[in-house]
């Protein structure tokens, strides 16, 4: 079997190292147990009326999307700031740092020494979200990380950045907003309660029309150039050198350098509520196909399916495209098709605003309808990020759940990309093929 190397170059390393010694602001918190817990997980409680900093990293149409509801929550009373902005594009930059009233920073680790940052919002191309976040956490700052949690070849380098966040005791939310959403919460209480019976599997998917995520990502600039305004070797990061190209940094998730297409774009959406309905840990397999059957004009998949097969013996299937929008609206939940968890004795599913148990043939169990309490909210999501940044318990979107679903979709990815079956060795924390 093959083991994944690390894909990350010494070039960043040891910048970080730099970054790390020059500063001196890591927050060496004495380790009283593992992030991720329920309890509270350190010392560092603010009150309730504290202000909590934030320092955003990445102005691009994420990131401002972010902070339009960090600010709803600002304007109506929550004791929260955007202080600081940073992105590798002096364009956009500007723009927010004027939008904002913020501190402007072109590299990220200027931002990590800014005292008045409590908390980051990462919100850069994938292949960034690791090495920022393992960063965040060595300079002592909680973070609300986009999805995926990191590139999909950069698994030993997420494992890095989960380990230092657990060490130094952050507060990470990663950003799939739909955790905010009842549904999955109750979900996950009725599977517990033993509704279905042990569970044996469950279906997700992710289906639209176009490829307006990737092709149509908007080019601020036909003419731009890097420079002291563009900021290209620090875009690349740990990724191929490469000469400049304008659709690359603007049109970043059409090429595999920097995304996975619909595997760890859109699917942290659809997979992260159901294995957190299942509590499941690890998958033991993956397999994938898939390709580019309807958008050639990109390197990533437009359709990908998976199965994952985990330890506690049950089985996810993750299925999608983007060249079809079928299951209509009336059959979907803030966008996104309703998984389906299976189980010996009953199925768990939605109809519109409820959950619906219905028993198994020849099972003793009774069929239930459950209201869904409320639907998901950005704005919910980040309250829910602030609280625990204030009382250092486990958000909803936490690292440990992220960390187990990226794991799945790297398997999967690096599966389809070799065309074998990936594995995920638990002994040595590591994925082989």
């Amino acid at each position: 079997m093959l083991r994944v190397a690390p894909h990350c170059g010494e070039t960043n390393t040891m910048t970080r190292r730099r970054f790390l010694s020059a500063t001196g602001t890591v927050a060496c918190l004495a380790s009283t147990g593992r992030a991720g817990t329920s309890a509270a997980l350190s010392t560092d409680v603010r009150g309730a009326n504290d202000r909590i900093g934030v320092g955003l990293i990445g102005c691009g149409g994420r990131g401002n999307s972010l902070m339009a509801s960090l600010l709803k929550l600002q304007q109506t009373g929550t004791p929260v700031e955007i202080v600081a902005v940073c992105d590798v594009y002096r364009p956009r930059l500007d723009k927010a740092a004027k939008q904002y009233n913020a501190k402007s920073y072109m590299r990220h680790q200027d931002l990590l020494v800014d005292k008045r940052v409590d908390a980051v919002c990462i919100a850069t191309p994938d292949h960034h979200h690791a090495p920022q976040l393992l960063d965040a956490a060595e300079a002592g700052k909680d973070a609300y990380c986009e999805k995926p949690l990191s590139h999909w070849s950069q698994f030993d380098l997420t494992k890095r950045a989960v380990q230092a966040v657990r060490k130094r005791e952050r507060i990470v939310q990663v950003g799939t907003q739909c955790m905010s959403d009842s549904a999955w919460h109750q979900a996950a209480e009725r599977v517990k309660a033993g509704d279905i019976g042990k569970p044996i599997h469950a279906e997700c998917g992710y289906f639209r029309v176009g490829d307006w995520g990737e092709r149509g990502m908007p080019i601020d600039d036909a003419n731009a150039r890097p420079g002291k305004d563009l900021l290209w070797d620090v875009f690349l990061g740990d990724r191929p050198k490469r000469p400049f190209d304008v659709s690359r940094f603007f049109r970043w998730r059409m090429y595999e350098d920097y995304s996975g297409g619909p595997v760890t774009d859109l699917y942290p959406h659809v997979l992260t509520p159901v294995v957190n309905v299942l509590g499941v840990g690890m998958p033991g397999v993956a397999v994938a196909t898939g390709g580019k059957f309807r958008y050639q004009e990109r390197e990533v998949p437009d359709t990908f399916n998976m199965i994952l097969d985990y330890p506690e013996q049950l089985s996810i299937a993750v299925l999608g495209t983007q060249g079809n929008d079928y299951p209509p609206n009336e059959k979907r939940r803030d966008g996104l098709p309703t998984p389906v968890f299976r189980g010996w004795e009953g199925t768990v599913a939605i109809e519109g605003g409820e959950l619906v148990i219905l028993p198994n043939s020849g099972s003793k169990k009774s069929a239930k309808r459950v209201p869904i309490q409320h639907g998901s909210s950005q704005e919910r999501y980040w309250t829910n990020f602030l609280e625990c940044c204030r009382t250092r318990r486990r958000p909803w979107g936490h690292l440990e759940l992220a960390y187990r679903v990226q794991t799945a979709l790297q398997m999967a990815m690096l599966a389809f990309r070799n065309g074998r079956t990936a594995r995920f060795d638990a002994a040595n924390e590591r994925i082989v093929l």
